[in-house]
């Protein structure tokens, strides 16, 4: 019986080696240990140009560790929330972001920071599948949008001479207009659906909230398609009337619809 215990005892000693050597031969060895703050740097803006963003995410953590409380710890944060966007980690990004500009307010590089949360904020969503369908802005959920506009908004007031103000200033214009489609894609689904009176009231709402967007067309058009449907002459005959001053070309007016545009302005970035 004492032979059994012991081989057993022998076999479990056996064991615990094999492990114990399997675990040192499979633990992670740091490639930065003994590189400076620079060569880390190097490596990682190496990995982002050849489009190696998961590989770079890591190196510039490590950066930022090593080099804390220095401009390079800042450019690593910075670096790190483009390369996580661009690793389709978009939360995270945000995330990096909002922390860089917590820690670093009087940063000259704010506006970046301002510019490239708007940007994610600005695309959120938006990938090959959706470049394929051409998926407008207007056709997404629009919180994303809203804190893209935010963003920008912040972006155009603090710095209005930022290289990047003009280009926020022209996506905030796109946005507004976006929204403003989207309330008329809901109308639409509405009047689509024989909800007529609630076309109206999500149509109205465009017209009350947004100024001089190209959705307010549709948005006059769905209110006198809608009253028609109800048989309200009056009121239909009023929202003709609109419509036909405001927009005298109208395509909705002969044609019952408008002519597709060309692919937007902006661009995936």
């Amino acid at each position: 019986m004492l032979r059994v215990k012991l081989s057993v005892v022998y076999a479990l000693g056996f064991v615990t080696v094999a492990m114990g050597l399997s675990a040192c031969s499979t633990a992670v060895v740091d490639k930065t240990t003994g590189m400076s703050p620079n060569a880390i740097y190097a490596d990682a803006k190496s990995s982002m140009d050849n489009g190696q963003y998961d590989k770079a995410v890591p190196l510039l953590e490590k950066l930022e560790a090593r080099a804390a409380g220095t401009p390079l710890a800042q450019q690593a944060q910075l670096d790190k929330a483009y390369a996580q966007y661009r690793s389709a980690e978009q939360a995270q990004a945000i995330a990096t972001l909002d922390r860089f500009m917590k820690l670093h307010p009087a940063s000259p590089a704010l506006d970046y920071a301002l510019y490239l949360k708007g940007i994610i904020n600005f695309n959120d969503d938006l990938g090959m599948f959706s470049a394929i369908s051409r998926q407008d802005l207007s056709e997404r959920d629009q919180k994303a949008s809203k804190e893209a506009f935010e963003a920008f908004k912040e972006l155009v007031t603090r710095f209005p001479e930022s290289r990047y103000a003009a280009d926020s200033a022209q996506r905030m214009n796109y946005i507004v207009s976006s929204l403003a489609q989207y309330e008329v894609h809901v109308a639409r689904y509405y009047f689509t659906r024989g909800a007529y009176l609630a076309a109206i009231n999500r149509a109205q709402a465009a017209i009350a909230d947004y100024r001089d967007v190209p959705a307010l067309e549709e948005a006059l058009f769905i209110i006198y398609k809608s009253y028609d449907a109800l048989g309200m002459a009056s009121l239909r005959d009023d929202a003709k009337r609109v419509l036909e001053t405001s927009y005298p070309q109208s395509e909705f007016l002969t044609k019952g619809e408008k002519t597709k545009t060309a692919e937007p302005w902006w661009k995936v970035w």
